[in-house]
């Protein structure tokens, strides 16, 4: 549940409560910003400065219009191949492209008025994966020729791609040196230990470690160099050109070709992709935000809307919420909407300081960045996260992809519904009348129960196209209400509502709130995911693992309670800081006991929780404990040092809490990292001997939240042996925290 005093205020006394945490925050933001803007702009066929001036009007224009409080808004790579398709439609003219960003922008300013932003959600996710996969696709194949110093008259995707590969032999040696030590420092930043080296985002330090290239070899002035007898040239024609005069980057829309199909064309695919990326990348952003914050989805459209209108206004790109710079404003302790606006003043401040020094950047080293961008989109790691999700999604996604890939934006997204829909209707085993029956007319229903909870019966096909009638029956839940939601009378439940439903359940539950989902037990799915396609064929029995028989035989002979399914409710576990910006997926396999002599219940369960969201987007796995305590202790958070550096490289952010050393023990403090908000009560709670204790064992995460404790050791699934090291750690530990005598001498 949320505490609502924990929740930042808003407007001008949010600003002023806040404005250290979201200054701070959007200094690391607008670090990331700025190269990426440059390499949009560039990758997207503009102006570099174009970028720029999006990233400006996404910070100081939408700010006082949208509906989110943590999003980041601004030019993104998602659009590159829109604003490209705009291009080769619209005979290579810029300004006519400028003013379809102007129409669409308006189109979507209409679309929030008429609260149509819930239409968002009827998008199959695996449809936008394999959208945003072949986007990735087309920035790749874009940027690998300037990554590389070569060209190609090639007009189609695959053939530029092929391209690259037929003259790799004839690249350039002195741009791929550029680009190689770019895509280097992508792929190792974050295995670099020193913390000092994190104060400069990992694009920053690509543009960085270009300048010793560009000056080492002259880039500005027009010459050869001769290397294993070959003649390669350098010159200013690799650099980013950007005017002296910052005015001469104001371009105007040209709306003569408003009453051409290219332009409308070009219109509805910007229209249809930012809106679709800002709704999607809402939701996401939601889900990091500690406070549990939930964006106004028709806010944001007409905040998305009126900005695209002023920066294609004046000669910028579209904008739209961009996750990666969110997943950073959210990591760097941002608390208001205030640090976008931040981050727009912080980048036009570094464009008028250091323009002689974005000048000497070279073109590789921003397509190294949008290289790894393209690549991180359409990596295997994406198609195996939507496998994992059922092998259903992935069939929506490569289809959608190549069908992209080989067309265009808009007739991949149409085909990926359609082949979606045709799947669904098979897998339903139902006629085409009688599908869109279960689904528009399938009888499901709301009531509400005597003791004051609901009850909502959902019933026919569930799928993509009936989430918005889901979401009237669940709207007339009030906040914070007992719910149950049953699908036992579902014939078919697809992915999209199983997300939607979650999602609802997550708010509700920080709300105070309890949703209760059933009646999924008889349907099957090709994946143990707990958002998978479910489909309804009879009795069905998950098979049991070997690892959940031994879980189960120790539960038995100690006595404690065993549950091998999914158990929606987390709702506890985001009471613990660790999991204020990091969705939980699922929980499993739970077993809960007791320790009878410091009369504290436990619980150990296999939980999936997200780290970042959408593209920065990682899944983890591990075994965790709570065990409730009877009394209050001082909250705290401590592991080894380096241990979970992957995921605690921003640890320091947490609100309120500040380092503690055990200064009589060096060795302790080097080894440990021990994080809390209370100094004196930490001082007396970390006595001499259990700093000894921890120092003598193999030491797991520990957090407190003041009324129980948090432990996990590995980002794995624990094997039943370490569950039982687990146990015993645990008990170990209550033994020497003694939690009713009085503490000992300080000697923190």
């Amino acid at each position: 549940m949320t505490d609502l005093n924990q929740i930042p205020a808003t407007g001008l006394k949010g600003l002023r409560e806040n404005w250290r945490n979201d200054l701070i925050a959007a200094l690391s933001v607008a670090l990331v910003a700025l190269p990426l803007a440059l390499g949009i702009a560039i990758a997207s066929g503009v102006e570099p400065m174009a970028g720029i001036l999006s990233c400006v009007i996404g910070g100081v224009v939408t700010t006082f219009f949208r509906g989110s409080h943590m999003a980041i808004n601004g030019p993104a790579a998602g659009l590159i191949a829109v604003i490209l398709g705009g291009l080769a439609t619209l005979e290579g003219n810029i300004n006519f492209v400028l003013a379809a960003i102007v129409v669409s922008g308006a189109i979507q300013v209409l679309q929030g008025l008429l609260k149509l932003g819930r239409y968002g959600k009827m998008l199959p996710s695996s449809v936008l994966n394999g959208i945003m996969a072949a986007i990735g696709v087309i920035i790749f194949t874009k940027q690998i020729h300037f990554a590389l110093g070569t060209t190609t008259d090639a007009d189609t995707i695959i053939g530029t791609l092929q391209d690259a590969i037929y003259l790799l032999p004839e690249a350039n040696p002195f741009i791929v040196m550029v680009s190689l030590a770019g895509l280097l420092m992508l792929i190792f930043a974050k295995k670099v230990k020193v913390n000092a080296f994190h104060l400069i985002p990992a694009p920053m330090w690509v543009l960085i470690l270009s300048l010793p290239f560009v000056f080492g070899f002259d880039f500005f002035t027009e010459q050869a160099y001769v290397l294993f007898g070959k003649t390669y040239e350098i010159g200013p024609q690799f650099l980013i050109q950007i005017p002296d005069n910052p005015l001469d980057v104001i371009l105007h829309p040209d709306f003569s070709r408003i009453d051409t199909w290219p332009f409308w064309m070009t219109v509805i695919s910007i229209n249809l992709i930012s809106s679709i990326q800002t709704l999607a990348m809402a939701r996401a952003v939601d889900k990091l935000d500690p406070a549990k914050r939930v964006t106004d989805l028709d806010k944001d459209l007409v905040g998305m809307g009126l900005s695209s209108m002023v920066s294609g206004a004046l000669g910028g790109l579209p904008i739209i919420t961009v996750i990666v710079r969110s997943t950073v404003n959210v990591q760097n302790n941002a608390k208001t909407k205030w640090s976008n606006l931040y981050h727009g003043l912080l980048i036009l401040l570094f464009v008028l300081m250091l323009s002689p020094v974005l000048q000497s950047i070279p073109l590789a080293a921003l397509a190294a960045i949008l290289v790894y961008t393209g690549f991180k989109l359409a990596s295997p790691k994406v198609f195996t996260q939507t496998y994992n999700q059922g092998v259903e999604q992935l069939l929506f996604m490569i289809s959608t992809f190549l069908i992209t890939l080989f067309t265009d934006l808009l007739t991949g997204i149409f085909s990926g519904i359609l082949i979606t829909l045709v799947l669904h209707m098979l897998l339903a085993k139902v006629g085409f009348s009688q599908f869109f029956k279960l689904i528009f007319k399938s009888g499901s229903k709301i009531y509400q129960r005597e003791d004051g909870s609901y009850d909502i019966k959902l019933k026919g096909i569930a799928n993509f196209l009936a989430v918005l009638e889901i979401n009237k029956l669940l709207d007339k839940i009030p906040r914070g209400s007992v719910a149950r939601i049953d699908m036992a009378k579902t014939r078919l439940v697809d992915l999209s509502v199983m997300e939607n439903v979650i999602e609802y359940k997550r708010v509700q539950d920080n709300l105070g709130g309890n949703i209760i989902l059933t009646g999924l037990d008889n349907h099957v799915s090709s994946s143990s995911h707990n958002r998978a396609l479910k489909l309804i064929v009879g009795p069905f029995r998950r098979k049991v693992t070997q690892r959940e028989i031994q879980l189960q035989k120790m539960a038995i002979q100690n006595q404690w309670s065993f549950q091998r399914e999914i158990d929606w409710n987390t709702s506890y576990l985001r009471n613990f800081r660790f999991f204020d910006s990091r969705p939980i997926q699922r929980k499993t396999n739970s077993i809960r006991g007791k320790y009878p002599r410091h009369e504290v219940d436990w619980e150990i369960a296999d939980i999936v929780f997200d780290e970042g969201a959408m593209l920065s987007l990682e899944i983890f796995h591990t075994t965790v404990q709570v065990l409730r305590l009877n009394q209050k202790i001082p909250e705290f958070s401590i592991e080894k040092e380096g241990l979970f550096d992957q995921i605690f490289d921003r640890v320091k952010a947490f609100s309120g809490y500040t380092d503690h050393d055990f200064k009589l023990y060096p060795k302790v403090s080097n080894k440990f990292l021990l994080m809390g908000t209370d100094d004196r009560a930490i001082k007396q709670f970390f006595n001499k001997d259990l700093i000894r204790f921890l120092d003598e064992k193999d030491i797991h995460h520990i957090e407190s939240n003041g009324e129980a404790l948090m432990v996990f050791r590995y980002l794995h699934i624990a094997p039943t042996n370490e569950v039982e090291n687990l146990l015993e750690f645990s008990l170990e530990l209550l033994d020497q925290m003694d939690l009713a005598a009085s503490r000992n001498k300080v000697l923190v």
